[in-house]
Order: structure tokens, then sequence, then C-alpha cells
């Protein structure tokens, strides 16, 4: 049991120590009893810290999403950018929540001179990011989270500068 404490101690230091800037743009890094309960849930991330990750895919590994998250107690900020090669890319903001290790938020972009909104599904594991894959909506005709899926679109951290 000591063991198993001292690791989970130690990955989520070196989580820390590797996830980027601490704290927020404002300077406040006061924790409420609200954020001490959310850093101590099992597999919670380490609060009031920035953290950001990328993926790429298709044929070629050619596109590239990009995702900067801001944790501030349970209040999850950031940026998503989805960088398609030859395509128009969909860059936008992230706004939403975190409950344990489970990040649920509105994705608000901009694509092709137009804006738009996307409910993503994201968990935080360690050193990368996974989030539910997107299905086609056949009455909206849009996409929308699969929340009957898994966590199988994988991201890697990355340096925040």
């Amino acid at each position: 049991m000591k063991f198993q404490l001292g690791l989970i101690s130690f990955i989520a230091l070196a989580v820390a120590s590797c996830s980027g800037n601490s704290g927020n743009k404002n300077g406040d890094t006061t924790l409420s009893k609200s954020d001490t309960a959310i850093a101590n849930a099992p597999d919670a991330p380490a609060v009031n810290m920035e953290y950001c990750f990328y993926t790429t895919e298709g044929t070629a590994s050619q596109d590239t999403t990009k995702v900067n998250l801001h944790i501030n107690g349970n209040k999850v900020t950031g940026d998503m950018d989805w960088l398609p090669k030859e395509k128009d890319a969909r860059k936008g903001t992230l706004m939403g929540n975190l409950n344990g290790n489970v990040i649920n938020a509105l994705w608000t972009y901009g694509q092709e001179g137009s804006s738009d909104t996307l409910s993503v599904e994201f968990q935080l594991r360690g050193n990368q990011l996974a989030q539910k894959p997107y299905k086609y909506d056949g009455e909206t005709g849009k996409p929308k989270t699969d929340n009957t899926a898994g966590y199988s679109v994988i991201y890697n951290m990355k340096n925040c500068k």
C-alpha cells in the first residue's frame, strides 16, 4: 500500500513538473476547500495548472489537433485547434468542468468564416489526454460526441511554451 501511494505521488509530481505553467493569469493560486477535495479525488489532476497536448492523424500523420487546458479548481478553460492538412481548420476556445479526471466542455470554434459549438469529453491520464470521438448526428447534420464510445482519441503531453 505504501509503495502504491508513493508511486501515485511520484507520478503526480512528475506530471505537475512537466505540464507547463502553474497558477492562473491573475496570479491567484489560493485553493478553496472544494479545490482541495477535487485535488484529493482518485486520479484527479493537479489543480491551478496549465496542460498542453497534441495528436496527429491521417495516413501520413498530417492532421494535427492541439489542446491547451487551464484547470482552476473544477473549472476548465482553454483552446482547441484542429488543423487538417489542406482543409479548413477549426480554432476555438474550451469552457467546461472537471469531475475527477473527466472534463466535459463546450468547444466554441470558427471555421470558414462562421462559428459553431461542439460538446467534447476528455479524460486526463497521467501525461496523456484521451477524448471520446465524434459521430455524425443525422438529425442536425453536425458532428457530436459519441457518448457510448470509449476514450479512443489520444493526445500526448507537450511543453506549453
